[in-house]
């Protein structure tokens, strides 16, 4: 019979009350804090982070999760007598996590006795926060009704050739600082009042629209994300340290598709280091693209 883990990380931006319920292990990225190191989600929770932001004298930074850590996971996942362990991963393309998940496995089975009882599968979201956190959090539910390792892949890699994320940062420097979307980076009007739509797909970013003023924001979002959205799928908003924009965008949504959102995000320090404390952002489902080789 197969015993299948579910395991992903802290960027994933679960919930740790479904963490808890649905059985999902979560590594958690190590954040640094004017000098001082942390482990996102344990060491503190995102509203005590959004405060240490606002206070911290420099830019909080992130690092990736190690080879180390991820054999540790794959031992304990072997000696707890799972046959499947199935990792779900930040983006390959901001982090090189995805690549440690993968020489961690190789090592693993070089290096241990017995390894080969454990297939561990690596998956690479090429996206952040709720983009895969949802996806994880189904898969979860799928397992607790008895879905196989192949059902819970196929699902997963059926999510990922469509999903995607539309966001807005309401303010840019921690985007523009820390490099890792580029698409931020390179935007210039904010002295004008400007702010960007975001989206992120396959681990690549790209201003869609410049938006004009605060109360464009939600009218803006709603537009894209009809244009873009497979009608009658599920989506889920994401939020930082204000509910206020994504309350807006929930009603607006509701209005105009019907159907409220599946989940709020909540983005959470790694996140939050890399796009700031403050977001607006929707996970939805676009027409598939072409799985890269």
């Amino acid at each position: 019979m197969q015993k299948i883990k579910l395991m992903t990380d802290s960027t994933s931006d679960i919930d740790p009350e479904l963490e808890q319920s649905l059985g999902i292990q979560i590594l958690c990225f190590p954040v640094t804090v004017d000098g001082v190191a942390y482990r996102e989600r344990q060491d503190f929770t995102n509203t005590e982070f959004y405060e240490m932001m606002a206070h911290a004298a420099d830019f909080p930074t992130t690092a990736q999760l190690t080879a180390f850590e991820f054999q540790e996971a794959y031992q304990q996942a072997l000696e707890e007598g799972y046959t499947d362990l199935i990792y779900v991963s930040i983006s390959s393309t901001g982090s090189a996590t995805h690549s440690n998940a993968l020489m961690a496995r190789d090592a693993f089975y070089a290096q241990v006795p017995g390894a080969e009882k454990l297939r561990i599968h690596v998956v690479d979201s090429k996206n952040y926060t709720g983009v895969y956190g949802y996806p994880v959090m189904q898969a979860a539910m799928k397992l607790k009704k008895g879905a196989t390792v192949d059902e819970l892949l196929n699902y997963l890699t059926e999510w990922f050739q469509s999903a995607e994320v539309l966001f807005t940062p309401l303010t840019l420097k921690y985007a523009k600082r820390s490099g890792r979307i580029s698409a931020a980076a390179a935007f210039a009007g904010e002295l004008l009042g400007l702010k960007p739509l975001i989206r992120i797909t396959d681990g690549v970013s790209k201003v869609e629209t410049k938006i004009r003023g605060d109360k464009n924001i939600v009218p803006t979002m709603s537009k894209y994300i009809q244009q873009r959205m497979i009608p009658k799928t599920p989506y889920s908003l994401i939020a930082g340290c204000d509910d206020t924009f994504a309350e807006e965008l929930k009603k607006e949504l509701v209005k105009k598709l019907g159907y409220p959102p599946e989940h709020l995000f909540h983005i959470g320090a790694t996140v939050s280091c890399n796009a700031g404390p403050d977001v607006v952002g929707i996970v939805i489902r676009s027409e598939p693209r072409t799985v890269a080789e």
